[in-house]
């Protein structure tokens, strides 16, 4: 136990170097340490809203592209069942002018079996009974199906369960800014992020649905009817701004090939043709299978690459494009198609969101309150250190040297990560500072207990370590799973306050008997001592 060879003396004192090196730009301004040479340690912590203010954004969701998201969906799933019955039911096109579906059936006879499966599609609604479709047939052959106030509503909440997940994985993707994204009301999302004083790059990363799809470009459309903003049935207009025609808009089929729901990756490239910065997707199984039979059925045509109902490109199919890979390239920079990626692969926003309120803040609990907390912190461990140094001499400050490394370290790790410190991170400071002596205190006085029972001083320490290790790790595997249960169920402060005790659980552990042990056994191989006060 009391066996440190040289080596790993060297690899203990490198890991405590390089946790000091990292942790020393944290304590410097940020424009002195952008000036230090290349070789240097830059990462910097970042400081919580309550600590250093922020960007403050208030998210609205619009209400109307849920309905028509609505719309769309129990559109393409009336076309869906009609072809799937058996034996199939024919029916004419449908449209959804007026906030509702409406489709003909070629044979009036075979309206009790469609509506039977469309009844069986709609869902119960809250407790009154109510579904979220009403399902009505009209003049014996034609259906309509209206979408009801509770069916919206549900939807509606749903979606904005799904937005504020996907604005907090756009805007901490790393987990590690303690950003704020909370629900307010049932229309509104609020998000906070601490350190960032200028909200506009985060507009532009919350403004887009990122909503991707893949249609075939119909080129039967009448151009004079285009140019007034009409499509043939099937098909729509949409905005096509680089356009190598010159002309700003293009016909697309309603029906997507594929769609962004079925991307599971989405990084920042450069085009190795042209070398300029694009965007490589990867679809799922399914979505890559998909991908791979339309192109191979539509070899020779155009289709369009449309984002948020803007079409991209729209390059022509040389050949069928099979792996489930795909490459969207168009007028990037390398930040502009990195954020794009960004969005992609944090997913699409089920509700268009638009900025209703925005700011920038100072910090919550005042200057005050944050000077009161850092000398209530400062004397509560310069109290710490004075007590263990008096009541154990030697081993004490050895203890305090392990506990001011410890805190360092904490610091350097957290840069590492780009991570946040609060209020309640501060809090996670103080409570591993009480771990981290209580390891050294159950240590001290397990090698006191055995030194009096009459064993030497080497056995004694020996018996000490190796005794209170036990203790010592089982104390604090419970602790870490209660970090992690904090920081899965937790968000914001709650998610900083259990990252900071975690990685001051590890590494207390490491300072409290790795490095204590190390300066101990040091101390006996020069000094080769005759009697032990402790």
């Amino acid at each position: 136990m009391l066996d440190f060879p040289r080596w790993k003396v060297w690899w203990v004192s490198l890991l405590l170097v390089v946790g000091v090196a990292f942790a020393i730009p944290s304590f410097f301004p940020e424009q002195q340490v952008a000036q230090w040479p290349g070789f240097l340690p830059k990462a910097r912590i970042n400081l919580g809203l309550d600590l250093a203010g922020g960007s403050h954004l208030l998210l609205e969701a619009d209400t109307s592209d849920v309905a028509q998201q609505r719309l769309a969906l129990m559109e393409e799933t009336v076309r869906t069942e009609m072809r799937r019955a058996s034996p199939r039911i024919e029916i004419g096109e449908i449209s959804t002018a007026g906030n509702r579906v409406t489709f003909m059936l070629r044979d009036p006879t075979r309206v009790d079996a469609a509506v039977e499966i469309l009844r069986a599609l709609t869902q119960p609604v809250g407790l009154g009974g109510q579904r979220d479709w009403n399902v009505n047939v009209v003049d014996s052959s034609r259906i309509v199906l209206t979408p009801t106030q509770s069916g919206l509503a549900a939807s509606l909440d749903s979606a904005m369960d799904v937005a504020r997940e996907v604005v907090y994985n756009r805007v901490d993707p790393d987990g590690t800014r303690e950003v704020t994204v909370v629900r307010q009301g049932g229309d509104r999302i609020l998000v906070q992020v601490p350190g960032l004083e200028d909200p506009e790059g985060l507009k532009d990363l919350l403004g887009k649905t990122a909503r991707l799809d893949f249609k075939l470009v119909d080129f039967d459309a009448d151009p004079s009817l285009l140019a007034q903003g009409r499509a043939p049935v099937g098909s729509q207009v949409l905005p096509y701004p680089s356009n190598p025609s010159g002309v700003p808009y293009i016909a697309v089929e309603r029906r997507a090939m594929v769609t962004g729901d079925q991307l599971i990756d989405a990084t920042q490239v450069f085009d190795p043709t042209t070398n300029e910065p694009a965007v490589s997707i990867r679809f799922d199984g399914a979505g890559g299978r998909r991908f791979a039979r339309v192109t191979q059925d539509n070899v020779g045509k155009p289709f369009a690459i449309i984002l948020d109902d803007v079409v991209i490109s729209a390059p022509n199919i040389n050949e069928p494009i099979l792996g489930g890979q795909a490459q969207i390239s168009g007028s990037f920079t390398v930040e502009t198609a990195n954020d794009l990626a960004i969005q992609l692969r944090s997913g699409k926003l089920p509700v268009e969101l638009q900025v209703v309120e925005e700011r920038t803040v100072g910090p919550d609990l005042g200057a005050d309150s944050i000077r009161l907390g850092v000398v209530a912190g400062v004397v509560g461990t310069v109290a710490v250190l004075i007590f263990m140094l008096v009541t154990y001499g030697r081993f004490g400050f050895y203890a305090d040297i392990a506990l001011i490394l410890n805190v360092i370290i904490i610091l350097g790790i957290m840069a590492i990560f780009n991570a946040t410190l609060t209020l309640p991170g501060i809090a996670g400071f103080v409570l591993t500072i009480g771990a981290a002596v209580d390891a050294n205190v159950i240590i001290n006085e397990r090698i006191r207990e055995e030194y009096r029972r009459g064993r030497s001083i080497i056995s004694a320490i020996e018996h000490g370590y190796s005794e209170a290790q036990t203790a010592i790790f089982d104390a604090n595997i419970t602790n870490v799973i209660a970090g992690m249960l904090l920081f899965y169920f937790g968000s914001g402060p709650v998610r900083g306050f259990a990252v900071v005790m975690m990685i001051g659980i590890v590494t207390s552990v490491f300072t409290a008997v790795t490095v204590t042990r190390m300066f101990v056994s040091l101390w006996l191989r020069r000094k080769r001592p005759t009697a032990l006060r402790i």
